[in-house]
């Protein structure tokens, strides 16, 4: 089984990311990232996460063990790590989070010297090696040629000043009223101080990290506090992050959560009027709703779709010379300023279109009706080849037959397959979710 998911590598704190494992996982990205070093410089940061102590100091002795210097930046959102990656010329860039996953959990995801997610092939690699006990060993440092560690605490300014660049600088957020909810995470520092410097009144909630309370009732992965918070606060708009600050979700000013796609979908059609969109387009995951389609094509853009995560968008982004795109669920890419997801940035470009149009978020950030969608997570006890499932091909033209969209997919973390429908008759779509759920429990269970 491979040790790298969908976004690096992720599990349960003390069990899959130990000690032991991760100090060889940094040993390997070492060896690996020897062939590119220019610098000797890694940098590390991470979440709030109270097993994010154990996991830094693993990195680092994995690091200096093979003879890297190592910059730890402490408590930082993962787009900040890609970002002054490339900013302070690091070799690569390591965020220790498990993003919006519960406390006990915790990852690693990987950054180039560039600030890029690194691809799968990239991470096969460094797992290959991660598996090779005698390279490991051999690759050890010796004498003067051991590497050293850095503590940094001041550079959250860099990140700061290059995120509030992305918001023009002939808006102000003043007279805007924002709650903001950083999700006890790796934003509650950032994310008041930016919304505060450009202007606005803001309601901070979220903000106070014990190691345990990530992503706990708050955050991204709870928007519903945020919509009672909005209400209470009569404010214009709401912004969730998730733990690791690389996810949005904006709550309009009556407390109704903003769909992602008629996010992006809001921002396409603003950035194109702006003259600032590349390539005539955008670039969404297979997860998006297909009125998406239909309303850029009204406005002359194209969309395309790529596998679900968000590194997979980016990929596509660059082969299309496009620079914005994103995941229905809140990551989105505004790759002028940001390499991988960005809440913040995310959140500043919606602050931006709503004080550009002065009008209500509620109206502003609802431009099209979705057509009907059915998401099952179902918990399977074995992920086999879905090509190898008897009478999955019969189900799928069913399905097509009945004018709907489908997509079947393992969780690249958790034991759980996820089935989608989508179609235009909710009652129909209701009784096809029943067959499919029925087969797939059948088939897995």
């Amino acid at each position: 089984m491979s040790f790298f998911g969908t976004d690096g590598v992720r599990g349960k704190a003390g069990k899959k990311i130990n000690a032991l494992d991760v100090m060889k996982l940094a040993m390997a990205t070492g060896i690996y990232y020897r062939q590119f070093a220019k610098t000797n410089k890694i940098l590390v940061g991470k979440d709030t996460r109270r097993s994010g102590y154990m996991i830094e100091n693993a990195l680092v002795s994995g690091l200096t063990a093979v003879g890297f210097d190592v910059i730890q930046i402490g408590p930082m959102p993962t787009p900040a790590i890609a970002f002054l990656t490339e900013n302070m010329r690091c070799d690569a860039g390591i965020m220790i989070s498990a993003s919006h996953n519960p406390y006990y959990d915790n990852g690693i995801k990987f950054f180039d010297s560039e600030g890029n997610k690194l691809n799968s092939k990239r991470e096969k690699e460094i797992e290959k090696i991660f598996r090779d006990e005698a390279m490991l060993k051999s690759a050890q440092a010796q004498n003067r040629l051991i590497g050293k560690s850095k503590r940094i605490d001041d550079v959250i300014g860099r990140y700061i000043v290059h995120i509030k660049n992305s918001f023009p600088k002939i808006l102000s957020l003043a007279g805007k009223k924002v709650v903001v909810d950083c999700a006890n995470g790796a934003a509650y520092k950032v994310a008041p101080t930016i919304l505060q410097e450009l202007g606005a009144e803001i309601v901070v909630i979220g903000n106070n990290p014990d190691g345990f309370n990530i992503n706990e009732g708050c955050g991204a992965m709870h928007p519903e506090v945020l919509s009672k918070a909005v209400v209470e606060a009569k404010a214009d708009l709401g912004v969730a992050l998730d733990g690791d600050a690389d996810r949005v979700v904006i709550v309009d000013e009556k407390g109704e959560i903003v769909d992602g796609d008629k996010l992006m979908a809001s921002l396409a059609v603003y950035l194109k009027e702006e003259g600032a969109l590349k390539g005539d387009g955008i670039v969404v995951t297979v997860m998006s709703n297909s009125a998406l389609d239909d309303y850029l094509s009204k406005h002359g853009l194209k969309l395309y779709r790529s596998a679900v995560g968000d590194k997979n968008v980016v990929d596509m982004m660059m082969q299309k010379g496009i620079n914005f795109g994103g995941e229905q669920s809140g990551h989105i890419i505004f790759s002028d300023y940001a390499k991988t997801g960005d809440g913040l940035a995310s959140a500043l470009l919606a602050l931006a279109y709503l004080t550009k149009s002065q009008r209500k978020a509620s109206d502003l950030f609802n431009p099209y009706t979705s057509y009907p969608q059915k998401l099952v997570n179902l918990v399977v006890s074995q992920k086999k080849e879905l090509d190898t499932l008897k009478g999955l091909e019969r189900l799928t033209a069913k399905i097509e037959t009945a004018n709907m969209r489908h997509l079947f997919r393992y969780s690249g973390t958790e034991n759980k397959i996820r089935l989608l429908l989508e179609g235009k008759n909710e009652d129909l779509l209701e009784v096809m979710m029943k067959e499919v759920e029925a087969f797939f429990s059948e088939a897995l269970i």
